[in-house]
Order: C-alpha cells, then sequence, then structure tokens
C-alpha cells in the first residue's frame, strides 16, 4: 500500500501548527532567546514541508514515484525532530545527525523538478 501523500501532509501540516502553538505558549517562558529560535526554525521547516508533500501528493500519483515523498517525508521527521530536541536540550552531538534530514529535503526537492519538468 503506497501512502497517501495528501493525508501525510495534512497531519503533518496540523502537527506544526501544533508544535509552533506550544512553542509560542508552552515554551516562551521556559526556554532561553536562543533555543526558542531553534523551535521556529523547526516549526518553519516542518510546516514547509508538510506543505510540499500535501503538494507532491496532488502532483504525483504513482507508484513509482511514492519515494520521493518519503524522502520529503523522512526529511522532515529528522531535521525538524532533531532540531526540536536541539532546542529542549538534548545532547550537542544529536546535531550530527540534523544534516541527513536536510540532504532528504533537498533530494526530494530536486526529484520534484526533475519529475515536474515534462509537465
Amino acid at each position: 500500500m503506497k501512502p497517501n501523500w495528501i493525508s501525510v501532509g495534512a497531519f503533518l501540516g496540523g502537527l506544526a501548527v501544533i508544535t509552533g502553538a506550544f512553542g509560542a505558549h508552552g515554551l516562551k517562558e521556559r526556554l532561553a532567546p536562543e533555543a526558542l529560535d531553534q523551535w521556529k526554525t523547526a516549526v518553519l521547516y516542518h510546516a514547509l514541508h508538510a506543505t510540499a508533500i500535501v503538494l507532491y501528493g496532488l502532483f504525483d500519483r504513482t507508484r513509482e514515484a511514492a519515494w520521493v515523498g518519503w524522502c520529503f517525508f523522512l526529511g522532515t521527521v529528522v531535521f525538524s525532530g532533531t532540531v526540536y530536541a536541539l532546542a529542549l536540550g538534548s545532547p550537542r552531538w544529536f546535531g550530527a545527525i540534523t544534516p541527513f534530514g536536510g540532504v532528504l529535503m533537498i533530494v526530494a526537492w530536486f526529484a520534484f523538478a526533475w519529475r515536474a519538468r515534462g509537465r
């Protein structure tokens, strides 16, 4: 069964709103300004890539293109997830994982562009 990327992206979008509100209201007084900026960066990338997943789902529903959706999804989870964790005080070495998520997001964007070139 292939994922419904529209549904996955919409769910991630809802989570982005929740994490953004949590940062603005629940963490504002608890985190240092630098950590709060990290949180905001994670929310921004989370929300942007949730939208990208929805758009990709609308664009390409073929089975062979599911790997692009997976790159968007895993990139978002890894990148934003590790930045959220760092903002909350996880060990600094955890940040070494973050670029893997970024690379997956970049691959997804370029693959999306490649698939869209002929349409």
